[in-house]
């Protein structure tokens, strides 16, 4: 409004700071932007061009846990703003629900790992599934096994692969699909030592750790991508659970990347 006065009432900038009530240094400064600034943009624009589903929470704990950058958030938020990055959210009914008991929460790797199916179509119609499998002490994505059909022995196939590497879980959390209740899975569980864990039937709220996560596949890059092969499936989904175990930030465990919370108990 002092500057609208000066220009076109032509009233001398004194008379208009002091009638708005505001300081000259107020009304002569002028923003400098400086070369920090514009890396904290490029940056912005590098991650959520890449990254489609990151919002300003992610992006800036990627820039601060995952590559060591000391900037303010309120600085990084103004230009994340000022960029016009914001993901629309799209507001829901309220429902109200009762509060669910709270789900235990492992002290250390390999106590309870949980798996489930996705499912999804080729860019032809044609159905597929993916099987996941994470370590509920880090959210650490353990495996990601795509094909048209994943019976029972695909799943002992899978969780043998990973325990060559990973080690033996005390506990597997899973749903009641026919694949988790098969003899076959039940007596390879019972000659490993494992406990399966099955939550209550229409209860998925027992199992949230997979299906958070199954949440951030599916919006990640499931729902992003036209894929036109099983092949293109399965290697996509290999690169991302690199990302996603090195590179995104995990809010559910302060914020760093599960890897590096993995770290923390080497």
């Amino acid at each position: 409004m002092a500057v609208r006065a000066v220009q076109e009432k032509q009233v001398t900038i004194r008379l208009a700071c002091k009638a708005f009530r505001i300081s000259e240094y107020c009304y002569r400064y002028e923003l400098k932007l400086n070369e920090e600034n514009e890396l904290i943009a490029d940056w912005l624009i590098r991650l959520t061009h890449n990254q489609k589903n990151w919002g300003f929470g992610l992006c800036f704990l990627h820039l601060r846990n995952v590559k060591g950058f000391g900037w303010n958030h309120k600085r990084v938020y103004r230009i994340y703003k000022e960029l016009e990055l914001n993901l629309r959210i799209k507001p829901k009914k309220r429902i109200k629900r009762e509060k669910p008991e709270a789900l235990y929460t492992p002290n250390k790797p390999n106590e309870v790992w949980s798996m489930d199916f996705m499912h999804d179509q080729l860019s032809n119609g044609k159905p597929f599934r993916l099987f996941n499998v994470i370590d509920n002490y880090n959210r650490e994505g353990l495996d990601i096994e795509t094909d048209f059909s994943l019976p029972s022995q695909r799943v002992i196939r899978s969780l043998e692969r990973i325990i060559e590497w990973r080690g033996k879980p005390k506990v597997i959390r899973c749903d009641n699909g026919p694949e988790y209740i098969s003899a076959a899975l039940q007596n390879w569980a019972k000659k490993q030592d494992i406990k399966l864990e099955y939550i209550q039937p229409g209860k998925p709220q027992q199992n949230a750790y997979i299906e958070r996560y199954n949440r951030t596949v599916r919006y990640d890059w499931l729902n992003f991508y036209l894929f036109y092969s099983i092949e293109e499936v399965q290697e996509f989904a290999t690169k991302w659970l690199w990302v996603y175990n090195n590179e995104r930030p995990n809010t559910a465990i302060g914020g760093i990347t599960p890897v590096q919370k993995l770290a923390l108990v080497a």
